[in-house]
C-alpha cells in the first residue's frame, strides 16, 4: 500500500509551513546584530552574555512595533473577553489536584519535543532526565497523570527549538507578536514551526484525523497556564506605564534565562497567552546547577 494511503498527511500544508520556515530564516539572516556596548536586560547577565545569546538590548530590535502593538491589542482583547474568563472559571470549578493532573499529562505529551531539543543542544544529562521522566510518569504515573518522577529526582524542565537555535549561535532576529501565541521573535517563530514537526502527535493527528483533539490539547494548555497567572498579570498590567513595552522586555529576559537553563537568575516574567512564554506554574521547578 502506498505511503500516502497509510498515512494521509497533508503535504500541501507541510509545504506551506516549510515555505514560511524559509522566510523566517531569511528574516533572521537579515536582522540586525546585537550591540556589544548595550546594557544587559537579562537577570544576572552581562551585556556580552546577552549579545552571545543574540538578544538586542534596545527598541531598535522592534522594527514592526506598530504592527506588533496592533496584534498585541488584538490578543489582549481576546484575553480579556475570552481566555481570562474561561481560565478563571476553570480555576474556580476544577480542584487543584485535577488541574495539576491536567498539567502533568500535557507535559508528558510534550516529552518527545523536549527530548529532541535536549539532544540537539548536546544536553545529555537533561536528555536522560527527560527520558526517565517519560518512562516513570507514563507507567507508575498512570499515563502522566501523576508526576512521580519529580519526587524521584527527575525534575521537569522545558526545551524548544528556539532555545536550540540560540545555543548554536543564532541571533533572535527582531521582536514579533504572533496572533494568539503572543510575544515571540523571528528565531522563536522558527522554533515554534520546527517543534510542530518534531511532535509525533502532529503526524498522528493527520494520519488518524484527530486534529481537532490536538487543537483541544493546545487550548487546554493555554487555559491551564493562564489560570495560574491571573492575579500576577493583573498586577503587572497595573504597575506598567506601557504594558506592551513591559511584556517585550520581560519576554527577552525570560528567554535569555531559558536558554541558560535558569543558571543566570530567576525567570523575570509570567506568561500572557502564549504557550512559548514562561508561566508562573513553573516557578517551583528546580533550576539546573551550573556546570
Amino acid at each position: 500500500m502506498p505511503f500516502e494511503a497509510r498515512f494521509p498527511i497533508d503535504f500541501g500544508m507541510t509545504r506551506r509551513c516549510l515555505a514560511l520556515l524559509a522566510l523566517l530564516a531569511m528574516l533572521t539572516a537579515c536582522a540586525s546584530q546585537p550591540k556589544d556596548a548595550a546594557e544587559s536586560m537579562t537577570p544576572g547577565g552581562s551585556a556580552t552574555e546577552s549579545a552571545e545569546l543574540g538578544f538586542e538590548e534596545d527598541d531598535d530590535n522592534d522594527p514592526l512595533e506598530t504592527l506588533n502593538r496592533f496584534i498585541f491589542a488584538f490578543d489582549l482583547t481576546l484575553d480579556v473577553f475570552i481566555l481570562k474568563p474561561v481560565a478563571a472559571t476553570y480555576r474556580f470549578m476544577v480542584p487543584v489536584v485535577v488541574r495539576d493532573s491536567v498539567r502533568n499529562v500535557l507535559r508528558n505529551l510534550r516529552t518527545p519535543v523536549v527530548l529532541a531539543n535536549d539532544l540537539f543542544q548536546g544536553e545529555m544529562d537533561r536528555a536522560e532526565d527527560t527520558t526517565m521522566r517519560f518512562l516513570i510518569n507514563t507507567t507508575v504515573g498512570l499515563l502522566g497523570i501523576l508526576d512521580v518522577a519529580d519526587g524521584w529526582g527527575y525534575p521537569h524542565h522545558d526545551e524548544d527549538f528556539g532555545q536550540t537555535l540560540a545555543v548554536h549561535g543564532s541571533g533572535e532576529g527582531f521582536y514579533l507578536v504572533l496572533p494568539l501565541f503572543g510575544p515571540s521573535s523571528v528565531r522563536d517563530g522558527i522554533g515554534l514551526l520546527v517543534d510542530t514537526f518534531l511532535d509525533p502527535l502532529t503526524y498522528v493527528g493527520q494520519a488518524y484525523d484527530v486534529n481537532n483533539e490536538l487543537m483541544a490539547r493546545t487550548a487546554v494548555d493555554g487555559i491551564d497556564k493562564r489560570s495560574r497567572n491571573i492575579e500576577t498579570l493583573e498586577d503587572l498590567q497595573k504597575d506598567s506605564i506601557d504594558f506592551y513595552a513591559r511584556i517585550r522586555s520581560l519576554y527577552r529576559q525570560t528567554r535569555a534565562n531559558d536558554i541558560r537553563n535558569g543558571t543566570s537568575g530567576d525567570s523575570a516574567s509570567p506568561g500572557l497567552y502564549s504557550t512559548e512564554f514562561k508561566f508562573g506554574d513553573d516557578a517551583d521547578t528546580p533550576e539546573k546547577p551550573a556546570e
